[in-house]
């Protein structure tokens, strides 16, 4: 092991690209990072271009090294890993013939209720419900509603997946997101050809680059153009990544039974290791080696919980505290408002709900509003909504005999006391804070190390690299009046789940809107 060695970690997010350097004790030397935008086409829908990810992910490696002002010589390693679900279509040349269907994307909501209707035995770790937001929905519903880009389309990887193409010139699958997303199970046979061809993908297997690797592995060196447009070391081993949050695990130091993630920003995931091939309803997995060899992952998700802070800050938060830091003054006034937010409640199923409902036809709402209740009532709904969400997951895991007894948290959520406190108070367990609270980039970096043989595994990388730093107590008190508000945020889904699967029947038989007749476009009308 070389004491000047530094490795990278690249975080294909949300929102941008996030570059991370540590050494190989943990010690972050320097960070960088670069945006990009997401489009909206359609209600449900989201995209990104792929060609974004490699542009900010190399000016992001970039002021990385400026910052760092270390010799590149002496930077072993990269690793990237990318969002969960993010399908990326490629022609024969390895370039995108459309843009990326974003994992946010429900599009393919229909696709996910016919497989579910299969009861085929691959749905073992989604009963459920499936997920449109995973890829083999996603390339169902282009094979079905774009046949022209789906032939033109050879290859269907994720984005970690087209980093690692970018970086190396070599198509590759992660074992990481083929098993957590793609319905692969290395302990049963891998792919399930008979299921994909029951529901209309037979042979889509051949569309899958044959080279899977598990998290950790050398991928190979960087191509000389990479490295050039990096600033990198052409002896650069570039290293597999896989799903953003579950590379997190690793910079959290999640690698044991019984020690369980949370992973908090646009989306939130509470992620338990186990050592027991056990299924939950309502839960995704248990999900087998996808990080540490020879344990499982259980997955309960949040599609749209911090991205919904995020709307009512862009949309009115902004515009109610100009010239200001307008988020630090918008959750100052919701702390302010008493738990419950006088009466309103919301769910925070903006893009659906992943777990434990499995209902992408579902919306979010809000109801309680009286002369009373300010935006500062509202916001406040909102983000206990997001926390109620969370321990919705955190209840259908214990009544199935998965109780969670505290949680390593990174993300968003810990840039706010005020959000960190609710979580613990609403889930009534010890939320831990590391002291690298990237902890995606974090982890990839960690998985640089290994890959590149300066850690022995996984698991000793991290357990070397990753330090706790301060714990959040629950205050029970309060934990019990969240209790009450929360059994109407179940309530409420009861009530109005119904009238959401009507409105999105409503959307579905409705005209896309470039479908209907324009006088401009040349049409006479009545």
């Amino acid at each position: 092991m070389s004491a000047n060695a530094y490795v990278i970690g690249l975080d294909g997010g949300t929102g941008g690209a996030r570059a991370l350097m540590s050494d190989l004790d943990g010690n972050v030397v320097a960070m960088a990072t670069h945006e990009y935008d997401t489009t909206f086409p359609k209600p449900g829908w989201a995209e990104q271009t792929p060609s974004d990810w490699w542009r900010a992910a190399c000016v992001a490696v970039r002021k990385l090294i400026v910052t760092a002002n270390v010799p590149v010589s002496q930077i072993w390693s990269i690793c990237a890993d990318g969002t969960s679900s993010t399908l990326v279509a490629l022609d024969e040349q390895g370039e995108p013939t459309m843009p990326a269907i974003l994992w946010m994307d429900n599009r393919a909501s229909l696709q996910a209720r016919r497989m579910l209707q299969t009861n085929d035995p691959a749905l073992r770790r989604t009963r459920l419900g499936v997920s449109s937001e995973t890829g083999i929905p996603k390339i169902l519903w282009l094979k079905e509603n774009r046949p022209d880009i789906y032939r033109r389309s050879r290859w269907f990887v994720e984005m970690a997946d087209y980093l690692a193409l970018k970086l190396t010139g070599k198509l590759t699958l992660g074992h990481n997101q083929i098993t957590n997303r793609w319905f692969y199970d290395g302990r049963r046979g891998g792919w399930p050809e008979r299921f994909f061809a029951r529901i209309g993908l037979d042979g889509i297997t051949e569309r899958f680059p044959s080279t899977i690797l598990p998290l950790g592995a050398p991928i190979g060196r960087i191509t000389p153009e990479a490295a050039e447009a990096m600033g990198l070391s052409r002896e650069t081993t570039v290293v597999c990544g896989g799903t953003d949050a579950y590379v997190a695990m690793l910079g959290l130091n999640v690698c044991a039974a019984g020690r369980t993630a949370f992973i908090t920003g646009s989306s939130h995931l509470v992620l338990p290791m186990t050592d027991k091939d056990i299924e939950v309803p309502g839960i995704f997995g248990p999900h087998p080696d996808c990080v540490i060899p020879g344990l499982f992952v259980m997955e309960g998700g949040q599609v749209s919980s911090g991205s919904v802070i995020r709307w009512w800050h862009d949309h009115i938060g902004k515009a109610l505290k100009p010239g200001e830091d307008a988020y630090a003054a918008m959750m100052r006034e919701a702390a302010e408002i008493p738990i419950g937010a006088d009466g309103l409640v919301a769910l925070d199923f903006w893009q659906g709900n992943r777990n434990p409902y499995t209902d992408y036809d579902l919306q979010g709402a809000m109801w309680g509003m009286t002369l009373k209740h300010t935006p500062a009532h509202m916001l406040r709904a909102l983000v206990e909504s997001v926390a109620y969400g969370t321990q919705n997951i955190l209840q259908t895991l214990a009544d199935n005999g998965v109780p969670i007894e505290t949680m390593v948290i990174c993300g968003g959520a810990t840039r706010s006391p005020f959000l960190l406190q609710m979580h613990a108070d609403v889930a009534g367990i010890p939320i831990v804070v590391p002291k690298v609270l990237e902890a995606t980039a974090f982890g990839s970096a960690i998985a640089a190390a290994v890959g590149a043989g300066l850690h022995g595994s996984l698991v000793e990388a991290a357990a070397h690299m990753v330090r706790e730093e301060t714990v959040v107590a629950p205050d029970m008190a309060a934990h019990r009046r969240y209790a009450e508000v929360f059994s109407y945020y179940k309530d409420t889904y009861q009530a109005l789940h119904p009238l959401m699967h009507r409105m999105a029947r409503r959307g579905e038989e409705a005209p896309a809107a470039e479908d209907v007749p324009h006088p401009a476009a040349g049409h006479v009308s009545a």
